[in-house]
């Protein structure tokens, strides 16, 4: 575990630099270098009086493997979300009340942004996985279904996968 800083929080107290065994703390970038940081020593974030330096693990645990129930579920609620998103972004073209299309555009961006979570909680939309591999390969399949289908482009991306 090392110590990283949120800098929208920092207040500069700088009490960080007076406890660091190592000098790892710069106030003046708001970095932390993890290479000077003590695993585990936590002396600058017990001593950070706005909370914020928080401590963040050098190695973080592989996703865990998603039965197939829930990768149908996560599939259905993405498309329900893809769903509203196309009806928000529909109402707010069609309406001439400007604090309604803010709302409407608002709330197709949280759905845009939770369909892609739910893609990949999925296991899609992985940089190098199987899952997105499996997935550009099978649409590559169905590309003479849909002359728009950007072919190239994912012949692209999957070599360099």
């Amino acid at each position: 575990m090392h110590a990283a800083r949120n800098i929208t929080l920092c207040t500069k107290d700088c009490v960080c630099l007076f406890v660091c065994p190592t000098g790892a703390t710069d106030t003046d970038n708001g970095q932390i270098d993890f290479s000077k940081c003590l695993s585990g020593c936590r002396l600058c974030v017990d001593a950070c009086p706005s909370h914020a330096i928080y401590l963040v693990p050098s190695n973080y645990p592989k996703p865990q493997k998603k039965e197939t129930e829930v990768k149908d579920a996560l599939f259905d609620l993405a498309a329900s979300k893809v769903e509203q998103e196309s009806i928000a972004k529909a109402l707010a073209s069609e309406s001439d009340d400007p604090v309604f299309r803010q709302l409407c555009k608002t709330v197709a961006m949280s759905n845009h942004i939770m369909a892609e979570d739910c893609y990949r909680e999925a296991g899609y939309i992985l940089p190098q996985s199987d899952a997105v591999r499996s997935l550009l390969k099978d649409l590559l399949s169905k590309e003479k279904d849909n002359p728009d289908f950007p072919a190239t482009a994912v012949k692209k991306l999957l070599e360099k996968l």
